[in-house]
Parts: C-alpha cells; sequence; structure tokens
C-alpha cells in the first residue's frame, strides 16, 4: 500500500486528490479531497502570459496542498498543468517558481494526454461500465471529449472552448447581452461540429466529469453546496441543463451564487452550461451520467499500474 498525492491544475480550479493505492488488489482508496480556485488561466487567452497575480495564487494553493500531503503521510506528490499552463508562453518560470516556492514539480500534459487520462479515470471503480462510452471534461481553457472501451480509447479531441477562455472572449459581464451569448453559441457550435461526428458511436452512453458538470448536477439536483455521494453518478438529463441554460444567461452573480455556484466558479458558469447544452444538443444525448473523478484518478490509475509493474518485476 502506499499513499499518493494528485494534484490537477486546471485554468480555474486546482484540485488534489490523496489515496492510498493496493497493487494487490488494484484498488484506489480515497483519503481527502480538496479543491481551490486559483484562476490560473486569467487573460491566458488573449495575452498567451500567466500574471504574477496567477501564479502567487498558484504558489499558495501549492504550499497548502503540500502541507495537506504532509499532514495526511503521502508518500510523494504527482501534480500536473493542463489548458492554461499549455497555452502560457511563459510555463516554465512558472513551473521554476512554484518547484523554488513549494518543492512541487508541475508536468505540462499535452491535449492529447488529459484527454486520455481523464477517460480512464472518469469510470474508475464504477458499476456496470458499458461496453462503449464517451467521457466529456468542460474546463476552464480546453473541453476535453474521449470515447472507447474500459481498456482503450478509440478517439479523442482536445478542444479550445472553456468556460474562461470563452467568457473571457465574449463576454463582457453577467448577464452576457443577448448578441455576446448567440456570438458565442456560434463559435462553439462551429467547432463542435468541426469535431464531434466520430462521437455519434458513442453517443448512448456519456459521462460527464469536472467542476462545470459537477456545479450544473448541483444546482439542478436542489443542493445549495456540493455533496460528491449525491452527485457521482447522477443523471443529468438534457432537458434540466436547456432549462438551467435559461435561468443562468439573463442571471446575476448575485443570483447564480444564491443557487449553489461556488464564487470563483460564478462568472463561467454560464458559459460552461452553453458548451455542455450545445454538446448534447448536437449528439442527440438525451442525459449524461456526472462523474465526480476525473483526471486525478486516471494519474491515480497510471501511478497505480506502475507500481503493480515494478512488484511483479521485483525477485
Amino acid at each position: 500500500m502506499r499513499r499518493v498525492s494528485f494534484i490537477d491544475i486546471g485554468t480555474n480550479t486546482a484540485l488534489l486528490l490523496i489515496a492510498d493505492l493496493d497493487p494487490a488488489s488494484n484498488l484506489i482508496v480515497p483519503v481527502l479531497h480538496r479543491q481551490t480556485v486559483v484562476r490560473l488561466g486569467k487573460n491566458v487567452d488573449e495575452q498567451k502570459i500567466i500574471g504574477p497575480v496567477s501564479m502567487q495564487r498558484l504558489i499558495q494553493c501549492m504550499l497548502d496542498f503540500k502541507a495537506l500531503s504532509h499532514e495526511h503521510k503521502a508518500q510523494y506528490v504527482v501534480a500536473v498543468g493542463t489548458s492554461a499552463l499549455r497555452d502560457a508562453k511563459n510555463r516554465m518560470e512558472i513551473i521554476d517558481e512554484v518547484v523554488m516556492a513549494s518543492d512541487v514539480v508541475i508536468k505540462t500534459l499535452s491535449g492529447e494526454e488529459e484527454a486520455a487520462m481523464t477517460f480512464t479515470g472518469a469510470v474508475a471503480g464504477m458499476q456496470d461500465i458499458p461496453e462503449r462510452f464517451t467521457v466529456i471534461d468542460i474546463g476552464g481553457g480546453s473541453t476535453e471529449i474521449s470515447m472507447g472501451c474500459v481498456d482503450r480509447v478509440e478517439h479523442s479531441v482536445s478542444l479550445d472552448i472553456g468556460s474562461v477562455r470563452l467568457t473571457e472572449r465574449f463576454f463582457t459581464g453577467q448577464p452576457p447581452s443577448e448578441k455576446e451569448f448567440l456570438t458565442a453559441k456560434e463559435e462553439i457550435n462551429r467547432i463542435l461540429m468541426e469535431n464531434l461526428e466520430p462521437f455519434f458511436t458513442g453517443r448512448e452512453h456519456v459521462f460527464g466529469v469536472a467542476g462545470t458538470l459537477t456545479t450544473i448536477a448541483t444546482v439542478v439536483s436542489g443542493l445549495k453546496a456540493f455533496d460528491p455521494q449525491t452527485i457521482h453518478d447522477y443523471l443529468l438529463r438534457y432537458d434540466q441543463v436547456d432549462l438551467l441554460l435559461e435561468k443562468f444567461k439573463s442571471a446575476t452573480i448575485d443570483w447564480i451564487t444564491g443557487e449553489g455556484v461556488p464564487e470563483g466558479r460564478a462568472d463561467v458558469i454560464t458559459m460552461g452550461t452553453l458548451i455542455l447544452h450545445q454538446f448534447m444538443r448536437l449528439l442527440g444525448i438525451p442525459e449524461i451520467r456526472v462523474s465526480i473523478q476525473g483526471l486525478r484518478y486516471g494519474l491515480a490509475l497510471k501511478e497505480l499500474q506502475k507500481l503493480q509493474g515494478e512488484e511483479y518485476s521485483t525477485p
């Protein structure tokens, strides 16, 4: 048994999973979950640079996560960065600063690596997994869509349509104007329609991961705060997403936070909901199973397989 910390540094949020890995039983046993809004991708779409304020938020988050890892006796930390770090021209400078300040080493994943590990992590340990399924991860900077079966990914794409990226590009405030909303919708449709055709064969069984999906499920279910036990494996219907989008697109930030959306996500949840809505509409998906897992669990599975290989090769 080995206890490891896994950190997923996204465009909007950094997520921590501390888990016990048991190579003998092929088990991942969660010990602790944490998330912090770092908004690392603020203005990255336009400027391609992570600013000093965002960097300091990231450093503080890594110090906090490192302290939690030490407190819970994790033996080491595996940390990865996704869209914001991929896009930032100064990513090596940011990574070096984080290492010096916190001793946390961050690996930047390609879109393909992120999609593949999110795909496997989404369904790790879940029951009744269909033979073929699709996983969508709507992040702050990008959206990953993957299709396949448990032991292999058949097709995946990483698209530059994320809730933070497109909010900064198209919306000047919340609520957006009708023209801003329609322009964003047209851009989302254009990118999705160029990439969705291969996924028609996997549209019958779709899983959704990450903060946009879990937040939407939290609001639709009537909860005022995220409850992982309620939200994991929650069936989110298209008509629920459609109704919620109608509310969000004319709502104020105060109303949105009053519905249970965290403050650091309230200004971008309308765009995230629009991306999900158009994905479901264009593919004709009636419902999505929400998973609270994703990239961190994909990292944990990869680490578990590595440990099993080490165990097997030990004389």
